[in-house]
């Protein structure tokens, strides 16, 4: 899918979204690591997407502030998979350090753990691991690319950010 920060590959079963994945990762190796992961064949399935399609299409629009999607994440344990379901309790437009998000899942000085379980994150966006900051304010890593958590950020703001480069 196009979006202003890149082409955009979303993968779903027929009940949940599973993956999000940036243009500047090869479509075709995640293709294989979900295949290998589920056990069957990738396919194209334009209708079983329409939802998730549509809702990243209002979220770039500026029309929509929060997803209302299923998604499965098999997490490898499970503070990854709180700080997982809780990134989308921070709210649009306001970011969190490391650390203060640690605090909030009752874990303080579990930044680093924290840091883990956003960079592991299938479903960036969705759910929203760009509001998780560096404690000095900086934006810090981003499975997309740093150009696309600035803009993200910034767009969130209410900012009109020019498409990243990079």
């Amino acid at each position: 899918m196009p979006s202003p920060i890149g082409e955009l590959f979303i993968a779903a079963t027929a009940s949940a979204v599973v993956h999000l994945a940036f243009e500047n990762h090869d479509f075709h190796s995640v293709r294989a690591k979900l295949e290998a992961a589920y056990g069957m064949p990738v396919q194209r399935d334009d209708a079983a997407l329409e939802y998730a399609t549509q809702q990243l299409a209002e979220y770039f629009a500026g029309t929509r502030k929060y997803f209302e999607l299923p998604v499965q994440q098999p997490a490898p344990d499970r503070f990854m998979t709180r700080v997982q379901q809780n990134l989308s309790s921070i709210p649009y437009g306001e970011t969190r350090s490391y650390g203060q998000f640690a605090t909030q899942l009752e874990n303080p000085g579990a930044a680093r753990a924290v840091g883990s379980a956003c960079a592991r994150n299938p479903i960036p966006l969705i759910q929203p691991c760009h509001r998780v900051v560096r404690s000095d304010g900086s934006h810090g890593e981003f499975s997309g690319t740093a150009g696309a958590k600035q803009y993200l950020l910034a767009f969130e703001r209410g900012e009109r950010p020019s498409a990243p480069t990079s």
